[in-house]
Formats: structure tokens, sequence, C-alpha cells
């Protein structure tokens, strides 16, 4: 299991404590401090089922600086990797399957398989 995890985000804490309490021991990655790469991004948007505008943090300063609410797929993927601050928060990963942890009970639905 892995999470994309930021400790000064709640959420992340939150959905970090629930995996640990239940005894899994997560790869952590920082990833403002080790940002995903394009590669990454897409992958975990195939894991999600989901798509670039879905994890994006349209409340944050830069997503609106760079006007991005019309941004289309590639564009989106290419300004999380260059501000990673605009990856929604935290995504876990579960070998085939990821989840983004809001509200953090999301996790859970890792477990079971």
């Amino acid at each position: 299991m892995k999470i994309f995890h930021n400790p000064r985000c709640s959420k992340s804490r939150e959905t970090l404590n629930i995996i640990l309490e239940n005894n899994i021991k997560p790869d952590i990655q920082l990833y403002l401090d080790n940002p995903l790469s394009v590669d990454e991004i897409k992958i975990v948007l195939k894991k999600l089922n989901t798509t670039a505008d879905n994890i994006v943090r349209k409340n944050e300063e830069i997503y609106k600086k760079l006007n991005l609410k019309k941004a289309d797929e590639e564009t989106l993927i290419k300004k999380i990797y260059e501000y990673p601050i605009l990856l929604e928060r935290p995504i876990v990963v579960e070998g085939k399957k990821a989840i983004i942890g809001r509200p953090p009970e999301n996790v859970k639905i890792l477990f079971s398989d």
C-alpha cells in the first residue's frame, strides 16, 4: 500500500492513521517533496478510474492563477506534475486500485481485497 501524503493536511493524517491502526505499514510518499511523474499521475488516474479534473485541487491559488478551469486532460496532468500542490490528497494505492481519502474512511475499501 502506498499513500501520497501531505502531513500538513488533516484528511491525509487521518487516512494515514486509519491505515496504521489496521496494522498496515504503507509506503509514504511526501508528494510535495517528491512529486509524481507524469507517467505516475496517469497510472494513479487509471487506478482511480477517473480524470485529472477529479484529482486537481480547484481552490488552490495556483489553479486560479493558471486559469485551469477549462484545461484539457493532458494540460491538467502536466500542471499537477509541475505544481504538486494541485494534487488532491491523500491518494492511497493498493495493487490495481486507488482511492482518494476524502473522507478518510474511504481507505477501508482497499482493506478487503
